[in-house]
């Protein structure tokens, strides 16, 4: 694998150390390895391990400097065909965020600590995986930036045991004891309350020397002063060193009676408890961020109260008078550093991540349509499916058919998007495309195909986006592995597997069956619905669904046509069940004045699984152009759709157990909503109708007869 990492700086610091260690497990493992940086001290470590480093000012926050970054790291990339792009730090994260979106490398960023809610820092978030060092960083990054759970890995940092040698701390009472503090001389390490801490120590231990390691940053160079300034005021400027940032942090660790890590802000981590534990130097830490998780207390070190400058005090004296307990710490510590803390452990669990990320595809389906239009996707679902096994399928969808796919087993994830309601406008498109990019798609398939589709799909920042294509027409230039769409009168799924060609999949011989999941809840609410309308088991049911949609007038066979067929039908001892959406209720009142003969009334009383468990007792199904049709095919009951100003070559999808009537009009089909006419439909008639039902009804009584003999 080809792995680019990213990082403002290769100065001294727990991000370059780990940049550095990483890199040198990686080449061990036979991976190719990028460090792109703003250049310092440490890239002589690389060029010695003969990793690549090549330097750009990744570390300036300047707009134009930005976008310069992105091209010539798109560049880089495109060069080395870099398969993961690992981004340390927030500056980095946009230069590699947009370069790798640009040449579909792998993003992946690891949150170094806790940042303050902006955009540079969002964008954090927006990586195929998030890697963190302590359960401290998950949480700030799930709960604060609403990085999905499920793309949060958990990964501590890892110790080179090779450089740090463990020595087992002598039980002998000494003459003269070393402390030492590491790290970064900024107000979260709580230097100034150590220091006070140590100005009572000394009373005790008088020949105490405090070796202070590391340094300000330049914008904290003032701090620096006051903490110089404090240790004379305290009168402990003998006892206290100054060493500045070091590079033989091994060397240093070595020479040291205890470690003392006095943060009053949030550590992420804390590596340097870590190289301590690997090294056999007691730690006294306080209890915040990541030490919380790394140190277990007066087991493997000991945690005290953050600015308790008394409880400091007197667990520092505790381990330096208490020798057989130093040593009892530090030997638990370095059977721990060992367990877990591993640098072997560390890139194991790292190279693992990014092959998931190179492997594993994060898929999502765009489909906000009506019900029956949702059911039609369900065959190229399950052709994604069989052919990304390991892929995370989510899909966008309707609040109002949601339903459709709550069972379905070839998708993870439902994500709705209420365009209608609380989703509503710029705002809501913003806020849905927001969750989408945190979700981290790798492609999307677009089956709706408009501008609204056309427009999450690109603001979700999902690389591969596919779907039809047809010039500036429904924003369809936001596509960019198109399809160009050609006016073609190609049945539902054969416009659907059209895309999926495109995608490399395989349509020859797919299965083209529509399915729907009633649960057992759906047929034991049946049951009793047909139970309440004194419908025996044996009696045959014909369904008729009287509804449509409230703006697809032109779709609806006249309702004195339906009373007369259930007249007819009742003389045969067939009941009728009316089904239709709460939109229907009105016309299923008129139904029953008109009607002789009164049918089960389920019209606005069952959801759509309700519906397919509905129709499971049903000899045949009526229907018009509309999503009962679909569910019907997906029961694989007998059924009769009656088309009128829509072709049923675009929405019919063929199958052995349906069957179209239809009046071939030369002003048919003309997708008109409203006709004061409506002769394709009226020209259907009555007795045509119960003829094929009764054609369907004979043979399945034929067949039951088969059976029995």
């Amino acid at each position: 694998m080809n792995i680019l990492q990213i990082l403002p700086r290769l100065d001294v610091g727990g991000v370059e150390t780990g940049t550095i260690d990483l890199s040198k497990e990686l080449i061990k493992r036979g991976h190719k390895v990028i460090v792109v940086s703003g250049g310092g001290e440490l890239v002589k470590k690389l060029i010695e391990m003969n990793v690549r480093h090549i330097e750009l000012p990744v570390y300036k926050k300047s707009p134009f400097t930005i976008m310069s970054s992105i091209k010539k790291l798109e560049d880089i990339i495109r060069d080395e065909h870099i398969s993961i792009v690992h981004s340390r730090s927030r500056v980095p994260n946009i230069i590699a965020f947009f370069a790798a979106r640009h040449t579909g490398a792998k993003f992946i960023t690891t949150a170094h600590g806790h940042y303050s809610n902006h955009f540079i820092s969002r964008v954090t978030g927006w990586a195929k995986f998030v890697i963190v060092a302590s359960s401290v960083i998950g949480r700030h990054m799930i709960e604060d930036f609403k990085v999905p759970y499920e793309r949060i890995r958990l990964i501590p940092r890892g110790v080179d045991l090779d450089k740090f040698k463990f020595s087992v701390p002598s039980v002998s009472s000494k003459s003269e004891y070393k402390i030492g503090v590491i790290g970064r001389i900024t107000p979260i390490k709580g230097h100034g309350f150590f220091l006070q801490a140590i100005a009572r120590v000394v009373r005790i231990f008088p020949r105490v020397k405090v070796l202070i390691v590391g340094d300000a940053p330049k914008d904290k160079q003032g701090y620096m002063e006051k903490i110089k300034a404090l240790a004379k005021q305290l009168q402990i400027e003998r006892s206290v060193e100054f060493l500045g940032a070091r590079y033989d942090i091994p060397k240093i660790m070595s020479g040291l009676d205890l470690l003392v890590l006095p943060s009053i802000g949030r550590e992420a981590f804390g590596r340097v408890i870590i190289e301590a534990g690997a090294s056999g130097v007691p730690v006294v830490a306080t209890a915040i961020g990541g030490a919380v998780e790394i140190i277990e207390n007066a087991h493997t070190g000991i945690l005290v109260r953050p600015g308790d400058i008394l409880e400091m005090v007197n667990s520092i004296i505790r381990v330096l008078k208490d020798r057989e307990l130093s040593k009892g710490l530090a030997m638990e510590a370095r059977k721990k550093v060992e367990r877990e803390y591993s640098l072997v452990k560390m890139a194991e669990d790292t190279i693992k991540v990014y092959d998931e990320a190179y492997k594993k595809k994060s898929i999502l389906v765009i489909k906000l349509g009506a019900i029956g239009d949702v059911i039609l996707i369900v065959p190229s679902l399950r052709l994604l499916r069989n052919n990304f096994p390991d892929a995370h399928i989510s899909v966008l969808i309707g609040p109002e058919s949601r339903h459709v796919l709550k069972n379905c087993p070839y998708i993870d994830e439902l994500i709705l998007y209420d365009r209608k309601g609380r989703d509503r406008g710029l705002k809501g498109l913003f806020k849905t495309a927001g969750i989408l990019r945190r979700k981290n798609f790798d492609m999307s398939i677009d089956f709706q195909n408009n501008r609204i589709s056309h427009a999450i799909s690109w603001l979700g920042a999902i690389p591969e986006r596919f779907g039809y294509y047809n010039g500036s027409s429904k924003l369809s230039f936001f596509v960019n592995k198109g399809v160009r769409y050609l006016d073609i009168r190609a049945a539902p799924l054969a416009e659907q597997f059209r895309i999926l060609k495109s995608i490399k999949i395989n349509t020859v011989g797919a299965s083209a069956y529509l399915e729907i999941w009633p649960s057992r809840e759906d047929f034991l609410y049946v049951d009793n619905l047909l139970k309440d309308a004194w419908v025996s088991d044996s009696q045959a049911l014909v369904g008729i669904n009287i509804g449509s949609s409230p703006r697809w007038e032109t779709k609806r066979w006249p309702l004195k046509k339906f009373a007369n067929l259930s007249d007819m039908l009742a003389e045969k001892d067939i009941r009728v069940v009316l089904t239709g959406s709460k939109d229907a209720a009105g016309a299923a009142e008129d139904f029953m004045k008109i009607s002789t003969v009164k049918p089960v009334n389920a019209v606005g009383r069952t959801s759509i699984t309700q519906l397919g468990a509905l129709m499971k007792r049903c000899r045949v199904f009526l229907t018009g152009d509309s999503a009962p049709m679909h569910v019907a095919s997906s029961m694989g009951i007998d059924f009769i759709a009656l088309f009128g100003p829509t072709d049923p070559a675009r929405h019919f999808e063929p199958t052995e157990k349906g069957v179209v009537v239809r009046k071939d009009l030369k002003c048919s089909p003309c997708y008109k909503s409203k006709c004061r006419r409506n002769v394709c439909m009226e020209n259907i008639s009555v007795e045509e109708v119960y003829k094929l039902i009764m054609e369907r009804i004979g043979t399945q009584g034929y067949k039951r007869l088969q059976d029995v003999t």
